[in-house]
Parts: structure tokens; sequence; C-alpha cells
């Protein structure tokens, strides 16, 4: 009886030991399978669904402020610009919001553009919708496109929907009407939970792109708005033409199917960190490297040194940027991403002009201005630079002075380009520590020929940078 007592109980450990056997072997199984979907999850997460307007795959953006643009602050009198803008290289003009401003608790003598008191109407100031329609045609009779600022989240107090429906705002505990931040005190928050106002803001939209052929939109602060609204809007927009969609924000959710492109905030942040020492060459190669990880490959990115918000509440290039302003602006070119010019910038603007009131831009010849020409020419003939996954791979190159110098290479096929730029003030001696740059070189602005090979050093001067071509 001991004897099978005993028998039994090494049975029945035996036994116990196959139990925990196969729970470990299917924990183990299990934990793979989670790894997997995990795995699938991120590629998801990291897909995109969006299919770019064939034209954007070499664009550059350039951003209209069309009340400073000119003495007359109106659609017929930037029109005469269009021929010096198309010279200059640009491909997309997105005109900040042309829509009747807001009186009630209107900021300033003119209100912000971003207080919308008819979704479907043309700012007075502007002209009419014949005149927009004229703009419009001209555009694209010069092959360029043209885009509208559109603001979703809000709306002027006295638009008329806020009487008409007012379940389409949102209200405090008392019923009353909320602004979206404390300090939007000029606008009204919208409530999306509602379907109607989903509907309505995108017939709204669709209006536009119908009776105006206009080629897509930036959409303002995109990130308040609930990205199912948008995924839906660009679907819809999709079936009368291909549209171009830009969000003001970053999230990598809205590429999958809301937006062709996002803002590279942190990118330009960093930037005017790195001007002002703060911050140095390592952590934008870093934050580089991290965005490239972190978004879809075909998603663009748009790289600036300024905006309407930067110029207006953080001051012009020149402030932040410094002795830099050219070197930052040259990244905003050849780094991944698509680049954007803000009105005045290709005229030096050292100015910030006022958001409330007329603030007009004095348009002088300077060297920006051939800088920036220079720039969009190779943007466009170089397809290691084009946008989303029909540009070039991206490559820092490591050099013994990482914390001053950010050096990286750019290819596709059988073009390549190498960018060597000092961020500091001071003079840098550039020892290049790795083979793949081997090779011989033009330099794009001054055409000089250069060899390099393994431990090749070049000197740059503050600020100084060189983009080499491979030949």
């Amino acid at each position: 009886m001991k004897n099978r007592s005993r028998k039994r109980r090494i049975m029945g450990n035996s036994s116990i030991f196959s139990l925990i056997f196969l729970f470990l072997l299917f924990t183990a199984c299990n934990s793979d399978k989670k790894k997997q979907n995990t795995s699938e999850n991120q590629k998801l997460e990291k897909s995109t669904q969006v299919k770019h307007p064939e034209w954007s795959k070499n664009a550059v953006i350039y951003e209209v402020n069309i009340r400073q643009y000119t003495e007359e602050g109106t659609f017929e009198a930037f029109e005469e610009h269009l021929p010096r803008l198309k010279e200059l290289g640009v491909d997309i003009l997105w005109l900040m919001p042309i829509h009747p401003i807001g009186e009630k608790n209107r900021k300033g003598t003119l209100g912000s553009y971003y207080s919308v008191k008819d979704y479907k109407g043309i700012n007075p100031n502007f002209g009419d919708k014949k005149d927009f329609r004229e703009l419009v045609d001209k555009i694209h009779s010069m092959d360029m496109k043209i885009i509208l600022d559109w603001v979703a989240n809000h709306s002027a107090w006295d638009n008329k929907l806020i009487k008409k429906h007012p379940e389409w705002y949102t209200t405090d505990s008392s019923g009353n009407f909320q602004a979206p931040v404390d300090d939007w005190t000029d606008v009204a928050d919208l409530n999306y939970n509602n379907q109607k106002l989903q509907k309505y803001m995108t017939g709204a939209m669709k209006y536009w792109v119908k009776k105006f052929d206009v080629d897509g939109y930036r959409c303002d602060v995109a990130g308040m708005v609930p990205i199912s609204f948008w995924n839906n809007t660009h679907e819809e927009l999709d079936k009368i033409k291909d549209v171009f969609m830009l969000a003001e924000a970053n999230e990598v959710e809205l590429h999958n199917k809301a937006f062709d492109m996002t803002y590279a905030w942190d990118l330009h942040f960093l930037m005017n960190d790195v001007a002002k020492g703060k911050k140095n060459a390592n952590d934008l190669a870093e934050k580089m490297n991290n965005d490239l990880k972190k978004y879809p490959e075909n998603a663009y990115r748009m790289m600036f040194t300024s905006n309407h918000d930067e110029n207006t509440w953080k001051g012009t290039v020149y402030e932040r940027l410094r002795g830099g302003v050219k070197t930052f602006t040259m990244l905003t070119y050849t780094l991944p991403g698509m680049p954007l010019i803000y009105s005045g910038q290709e005229a030096c603007l050292d100015k910030r002009l006022k958001f409330f009131e007329k603030d007009q831009i004095e348009w002088k010849s300077c060297e920006m201005t051939p800088f920036y020409q220079k720039l969009n020419k190779l943007k466009k003939k170089n397809i290691a630079l084009w946008n989303g996954k029909y540009g070039g791979s991206y490559e820092r190159i490591k050099t013994n002075a990482d914390k001053q110098a950010f050096v990286f290479v750019r290819e596709k096929r059988d073009n390549k380009i190498l960018v060597i730029s000092n961020l500091i003030n001071q003079p840098v001696n550039i020892e290049l520590t790795t083979n793949n740059h081997s090779g011989e070189y033009t330099e794009y602005f001054t055409q000089e020929r250069t060899k390099l090979s393994a431990n090749s050093s070049v000197k740059l001067e503050p600020w100084e940078f060189k983009i080499l071509i491979k030949q």
C-alpha cells in the first residue's frame, strides 16, 4: 500500500509537471502570439491609406497672408504676385482663411482670420466670389495649386449657426457657450459629438471644391477635431477630385486616412533651440531618427522656419534663428519633408506682422530671393529630396564634431546628396569618420568640385554649410 501510494504520488507529480510544462508552453506560444499581434498593430499604426496627389511628390508649399500681402489686401492685388511666385518655384499656395470675420468679441480692429462668420462666404475686404474664382483659375493656369485654410473646431460668436443650431456648440453646466481655449475669446467651440454638425461641415468643405475647384485644405488645430470626421471628409472630398490635406497637428494616426501632411512642430522648436545654443546637432539628429521610425514611410511632414503663428507670436526668423537663418532654411529642404515658405520670407521679412490689424509686408529684393529659387530648383530636380516615399533614404554621417556639425546623406537610385552643416556660431573643423561618403561631388551653390575619401576633413565657418551632389 505504501509503495502504491508512493507510485500515485509520483504519477500525480508527473501529471502536475506535465500540466506545468503544457501551461508554460501555452504561455510562451501565447506570448509569441501577443508579440506578433503587437508587431502587427504597430505596422497598422504606421500604415497609411492616403494616396497623395501625383503633383505633390516634389512640391513646395507657400503660405499666403492676403491681408498683409499688398496695400489693397485683396485677391486681385495678390494675383499680380503670381508670376513672381511661379518664378520663385512654389507649387502649392495655402491661403489663410478667406471667410467673413466675426464682429462679436472681435480682437483688434480687423479681427482674426480664424473667427469664421460664414463658412460659405468671402471676406468682403478681400473681394467677392467672382474675384476668388478668377484667382483660382489664374493659379491653375500657371500650373500651381491652391488650398484653403479651414477652421472646423470653432466659429465666430455671430456665425448664423450659433442661433440656428445652438446644439452644435459646446456649453458649460449653465448652458453657456464656451471658447475652446481660455484666450480664444473671439470664437465659440463646436461640439463634434453632434453628427449633423459633422455632416454640415463636410458639406461646406465639399462646396469650395465643387464650386471653386480648390485643391484641398490646411486644417486649423486638426487635433482638436475627431479623427473620424477627418477620415470621412477626406474620403468624401476625394470623390470630387484628388485633394491635398494638411493638418496643423502632428499625431501619427492622422496619416492613416485623413491627411497627406502634418506639421513637424517638434523639429521646428528644436531648430530654434539649437540656434540659441540650448540644444545641439546630436539632439536634432536624434529627433530626426525618432520621427523616421515613428511616422509611416509615406507620410509627408511639413518643415518650416516660420509661419503666421511663429512670426507674430514668437518672432521673426532673424530673432529666433539668429545667424543660422540660411542654414536652417536649407535643412527644411534637404531633410525628409516638404518645405514651407511664409509670406515675405523670400523678401527677408524682418518684422512681426500684426495679427488683428493691417500691417503690410515690405517687398524688396534681398539675398533670400535667389536662395529660395535655387533650393526650389534642387527640390524638384533631385529625386533624393522628394516628399515621402518618393524621396530618398536618410542617414546621418558620424564626425568628430557631432555636437556642432550635422552631416547626413540622402540617396535614391543614382541620386546622392551629402549635406555638411555647422550649427554653431564658431568655426568647426569636421572630420568625416565613415566610408560611405567617399566619391566626387559638386557643391550646389558654388559649383566647386570636391573629392572626399575616408577621414576627409572639411572646415566650415560659423553657420556655413555645403550641399554636395554626387557625380
